[in-house]
């Protein structure tokens, strides 16, 4: 029984390091038109860097929440990893950040997967505009 308990200790602990050592940073939103209608345009995405990427990550998931509009769905896109852990402008197309009215703060959540398994997730926000 303390076998098992310190077993799964062990595997909690392992999995939240991950976790916590995984970071994604973006430095601006790239070449995408300014929008403040509430009304998003498709775009390509801004630069990322991923520092961390647990051993073993086959694709990384990319999604955009807006913080405060959260149930809208900004879409994101799936990438293969490359060694450097960096993501190029335009790799993939989403909803740009549009708020109606003022400045919103947006999210971008990397989950860093192996098949269907999660490894880590990481997180980065800024405000637009």
């Amino acid at each position: 029984m303390k076998r098992i308990a310190l077993f799964t200790a062990l595997t909690l602990t392992a999995a939240t390091t991950a976790q916590a050592d995984m970071q994604l940073s973006f430095k601006g939103w790239g070449n995408i038109p300014s929008c403040t209608t509430g009304r998003p345009n498709t775009v390509g995405n801004p630069a990322f860097t991923l520092k961390g990427i647990p051993t073993g990550t086959t694709q990384v998931q990319i999604r955009l929440k807006d913080l405060n509009v959260p149930g809208y769905n900004h879409g994101g896109g799936k990438v293969k990893m490359t060694a450097d852990g960096t993501i190029p402008e335009g790799t993939f197309k989403y909803k740009s950040p549009c708020p109606p009215s003022g400045s919103h703060t947006y999210e971008w959540t990397a989950t860093a997967k192996k098949g269907s398994k999660t490894l880590a997730k990481a997180k980065a926000s800024k405000k637009y505009p």
